[in-house]
């Protein structure tokens, strides 16, 4: 097992939610957005459609952060965005222990991320960016790589 700092499960109530409505952002900019926001530190971004006053349509754009990048997120926001406001709220966000595991496949190794509640296993997920590697590498169906880490996940139980 790999071990990395932090992947015990808790309880982390220094997390901020943001959010935000749009109805007058091209498109092109909400991707570039989200990665200057991921770059920054981010945990999660992401876009929901929504209809806005005067039945105009919209997209509200969330995050997820520490409370110690609010300042920096903000300024993403408000710089990058046509956003006026910015609403922000305290969040608690309940955090598994994590474990990683690699599993060979037939075309190579593949991290495997392990989620336990009170010391069981209860979430397993391949890495998808290994997973897409490996697909693209031997051009095969990424759901087959998938399938073979499942596999080989069950054969060791």
């Amino acid at each position: 097992m790999v071990s990395h700092p932090h992947n015990n499960e808790h309880i982390d109530d220094e997390m901020v939610k943001m959010e935000v409505n749009l109805d007058d952002v091209p498109g092109e900019w909400l991707g570039y957005v989200m990665d200057l926001l991921f770059e920054a530190g981010a945990n999660d971004v992401f876009y929901t459609p929504i209809y806005m006053k005067k039945n105009r349509p919209g997209v509200m754009l969330q995050l997820l952060s520490s409370r110690h990048k609010l300042e920096k997120m903000k300024e993403i926001l408000f710089n990058e965005t046509t956003t006026l406001g910015v609403r922000y709220y305290p969040l608690t966000v309940h955090r598994l222990e994590r474990q990683f595991k690699r599993v060979e496949t037939a075309w190579g190794p593949v991290t495997v991320k392990e989620g336990y509640y009170q010391g069981l296993l209860v979430q397993r997920a391949p890495e998808y960016e290994e997973c897409k590697e490996i697909a693209k590498l031997h051009r095969i169906p990424l759901k087959q790589v998938y399938e073979q880490v499942w596999k080989k996940l069950d054969q060791d139980e």
